[in-house]
């Protein structure tokens, strides 16, 4: 049995010191000091031996055993130390080589649209507010002269919350407009406003509409308002974003909440007023929908129409890009394609 210690001594040390990675560190630990290993078996083996032979045998062994744990433990800081050193070696600096690229981030190009939007009109004196997206039925239709049985609700395809017949309703909104209703409400005159956000529609997607998309909402409301005031604020509007060269159509519309109404089209910017699939083959893109207040929806906030007029207007954000950019259809937007959001 001292025979076999001295040749399990032997085959340890030589077969560690062949040992080159660190996951066969663990290999030979087992095999040799494990459980079933081959020191342990003879140390389990010292009662079947003579008293006398087991003290020398077990002597032996146990410092067989302290002998090899040792050379375990140096065994696996060397190679632990050498993986290190070698990967630092291979992920060592060199200052010579250029930079590593590091990717930009930048805005989306509604948001971006929405800040030029935001600025032209604050330079003009207009203050940004905000609104709820669940609005209430009064709000959004019927403070604005549609109410439940009016054939404009038709232009509207809703996506309603509660039951269209309850008595208060709730819905996505299907336009800004609600918060015209909401700003004169308070009664804070003179008014010259903003409300940039979202608006919802049920209805079929295709190259120029989305069931979700953006709108800028404006109200102006004072003493002696003209709709010369209106034109002269969305032709500077119109120049400040797409330049003094760009036609601009000005004509007639139908809105319940505005009279007379009034909308806006700049020259497609894709087809150059030629036609195509992105202006309907019409040559202009609308832009926006305005008009001058009614005077019932001044009364219903409690303005006097005898003594304040005002405009308000409509725009859907996603229709200024398309005109700048050239985009053909506005599903590109929220497609989520980098490829397509890192041109802007």
């Amino acid at each position: 049995m001292l025979r076999q210690l001295d040749e399990i001594r032997l085959d340890a040390l030589n077969e560690l010191a062949q040992v080159d990675e660190v996951e066969e560190v663990e290999a030979w630990r087992v095999r040799y000091l494990g459980k079933k290993g081959n020191v342990t078996r003879i140390l389990r083996s010292l009662a079947s031996l003579p008293l006398d032979q087991r003290k020398l045998v077990g002597a032996q062994a146990n410092a067989l055993k302290e002998e090899l744990q040792l050379s375990l433990v140096d065994r696996r800081k060397f190679l632990e130390e050498t993986h290190l050193r070698l990967t630092a070696d291979r992920r060592r600096l060199d200052i010579t080589l250029p930079g590593r690229p590091v990717p930009v981030g930048r805005f989306h190009p509604i948001t971006r649209s929405l800040e030029e939007i935001c600025g032209v009109f604050k330079n003009m004196g207009f203050q940004v507010l905000e609104g709820p997206q669940v609005e209430w039925d009064y709000y959004n239709f019927e403070a604005l002269n549609i109410p439940r049985d009016h054939p404009a609700r038709d232009m509207f395809a809703t996506l309603w919350i509660d039951s269209e017949t309850s008595g208060k309703a709730r819905l996505l909104r299907t336009h800004t407009s609600p918060m015209q209703i909401r700003i004169m409400e308070k009664g804070c005159l003179p008014i010259r406003a903003i409300v940039p956000g979202r608006a919802y529609r049920y209805e079929a997607t295709d190259a120029t509409h989305e069931s979700m998309f953006y709108q800028v909402e404006g109200l102006a409301v004072d003493k002696d308002i003209t709709l010369a005031d209106l034109k002269g604020t969305l032709f500077e509007f119109c120049h400040c974003l797409f330049g003094k060269e760009r036609k601009i159509r000005f004509r007639c519309d139908y809105f319940p909440f505005v009279e007379p109404g009034v909308e806006v089209a700049v020259e497609c910017l894709s087809c150059g007023g030629e036609g195509c699939r992105l202006c309907g083959h019409s040559g202009w893109l609308e832009i926006l929908g305005a008009g001058m207040v009614h005077p019932d929806v001044l009364q219903r906030c409690g303005i006097d129409p005898e003594e304040y007029t005002g405009f308000a207007f409509g725009m859907g954000v996603e229709r200024i890009p398309m005109l700048r950019y050239g985009i053909d259809d506005i599903r590109l937007f929220y497609a989520n394609d980098l490829r397509f959001l890192k041109q802007f």
